[in-house]
Order: C-alpha cells, then structure tokens, then sequence
C-alpha cells in the first residue's frame, strides 16, 4: 500500500490529507493521520497542482475540456455551446456558473463548474455540472481535489444539497462518488426539452 499526501482544501478549511493505493490498485482519500513508518510514502504526481477559482482567461482551456469529456461520453455531436457563450455565461455581466480549475506548470487540466439551484422543499443547493480531468491526468488525486473544493462552496453557503448526474454506465465515476458515500439515487426520471422543442412550442 502507498501513502500520497496532499496538501489541499478540504471543506473550506486547509488540511493534509492522504491518497493510497489500495493492493488491488484502487485509489482512496485518508482525511486522517496516519503512521509514516507503516507505509512506504512518496511525493505525489501532481504536487505541483494548485486548485483556484476560475478565470476569464481560462475559458479556452475550459472550453477544450468540455470538448474531451463530450468525446469521452460518446457524444461529441452534443457540444452546441460556443467558446463565446461560455465566457459570457462565466465572466459577463450576470455569471450564471462558478468554476474551479486545476493547474499543473501553468496549464489547466482539470475543472469543476457549478451554479445554484433551488429546492422549494429545502431551498438553495449547489448543483455540480461537470468534472473534468485530462485523461493524461487522471488517478492523480485531482478529481478529489476539485470536487471538495465545491463542498467547500455548498458549505460556506450553507446549501440544503449538492447534487449531480453520473452515466450508469461510467463505473470509475460511480466508484470515485462512493468513497463519499454519496446518494446515488436512480428513483428519479431526467426530463428536458432542448432548445428546438423549445422554439417550436405553441401550446398543446
């Protein structure tokens, strides 16, 4: 077993923090202390990686890694959006969303984006859209980082949920929400219309 310390947010508050690597080669989160001479430890791939608030000069980065997590998930043909709207949406006069990214030798790998919705059982809750590591990226710890970077928000706002979507079909997402024993609830029905449906209504 192999003991990787981060020093990252964890809630809102700083914290070291432990990855390990489990004998059948899976990777979980210690917020704990542990004893160093038990484990063999060593420096973790992604030391160098600072998590911060987004920027507007981030927006292309962000905007290609939209692109590969589209690509990942079978649907490339999905992305409508343009690197326009999501400046304006992100950085204009009335931002709709809040962003996190990860940066790795002043490149930005990985995203958290998020925004607010409301629940009229429960009121204000933070609805997390998308995480995002770079495939090359991946298993370093960082997926871990960006998304206790955004329980920090739900906590400092003292949001009634977090919630978000994950494919039935993409384990390591469901394996990766498990370790925060997440409710994975799939009661519930997704319902949408798309903008076209949209357009073209005129009463039924």
């Amino acid at each position: 077993m192999s003991i990787l310390k981060l020093n990252t947010a964890v809630f809102g508050s700083a914290k070291d923090k432990f990855l390990f690597q489990t004998a059948e080669g899976e990777m979980q989160v210690l917020t704990d202390s542990v004893e160093h001479n038990a484990y063999f430890c060593r420096p973790m791939k992604n030391s160098q990686v600072n998590i911060r608030k987004g920027r507007k000069q981030d927006v292309n980065a962000v905007f290609e890694l939209i692109k590969e997590l589209a690509l990942y998930e079978k649907a490339p043909e999905q992305v409508t959006l343009t690197l326009e709207q999501l400046e304006e949406d992100g950085f204009g006069s009335n931002p709709i969303y809040g962003l996190f990214v990860a940066e790795k030798d002043g490149t930005v790998i990985g995203i958290a984006l998020y925004y607010e919705k409301y629940s009229t059982w429960q009121g204000r809750c933070i609805y997390l859209e998308d995480i995002i590591v770079t495939e090359s990226e991946r298993g370093n710890g960082i997926g871990h980082q960006l998304f206790q970077s955004v329980i920090g928000v739900a906590k400092e706002r003292n949001s009634a949920r977090m919630e978000w979507q994950v494919l039935d079909w993409n384990e390591p997402a469901i394996n990766f929400y498990k370790k925060y024993n997440a409710n994975l609830d799939g009661e519930w029905y997704n319902g949408k219309l798309t903008r076209k449906q949209i357009q073209d209504f005129n009463g039924i």
